[in-house]
């Protein structure tokens, strides 16, 4: 195939995503099933994770589950495992190591491993960071931006750098309120009747 064959390729497949998603995505994303990408990586059904995700060592993650993307799931120095319907947005990154001690010694410090788990419906807003052994339970909102270093358990609504338990997500049925401390019942609702 020549050079200007998959220039035209790129133009056709470019306009046709335009067309049908109203978006314009970098190439690789034109050309990747994401579905097929998490079924190659053993995730669970109906899953889907870019092209432009990176993922590396002992990454799990169950079903119905979508990876945005720009993402990083280190599973390097432990096990990153990621629940049932979460979102995990765009520019996330998720830790298994760091080296912070390791560079600071001169290599003397050994590099610092923790497991990684994220529950069961969990929403990661976009560019947050989660840092070696933390769990978060599920049912979580991690708001963007935030640099997670702590666990939190079910239910909490986590923000800033480093991130704390800002508010706590009460559902009934279909009815989503998130509620944050110091309003009072006054939260935002998703979903249901208002």
């Amino acid at each position: 195939m020549k050079r200007d064959d998959i220039a035209q390729l790129y133009c056709e497949l470019r306009e046709e995503t335009a067309r049908k998603w109203d978006r314009v995505l970098p190439v690789g994303e034109l050309l990747v099933d994401r579905w097929e990408k998490a079924a190659f990586l053993n995730f669970g059904e109906k899953t889907s994770i870019y092209d432009s995700s990176i993922v590396m060592g002992n990454v799990s993650v169950g079903k119905e589950t979508w990876i945005g993307p720009g993402t990083l799931l280190d599973g390097t120095g432990g096990q990153l495992c990621i629940g049932d319907h979460c979102d995990i947005s765009a520019g996330v990154q998720i830790y298994t190591h760091d080296t912070v001690r390791r560079c600071l010694s001169g290599g003397r410090a050994a590099v610092e491993k923790g497991d990684v788990f994220i529950g069961n419906n969990c929403y990661i807003a976009p560019m947050s960071l989660i840092a070696r052994g933390v769990r978060i339970g599920s049912c979580c909102v991690v708001a963007a931006h935030s640099f997670v270093k702590d666990s939190f358990e079910d239910y909490s609504i986590i923000a800033g750098i480093p991130a704390v338990q800002i508010g706590e997500v009460r559902i009934e049925g279909e009815q989503v309120r998130l509620v944050y401390f110091g309003q009072g019942e006054s939260g935002e609702e998703y979903g249901g009747k208002g």
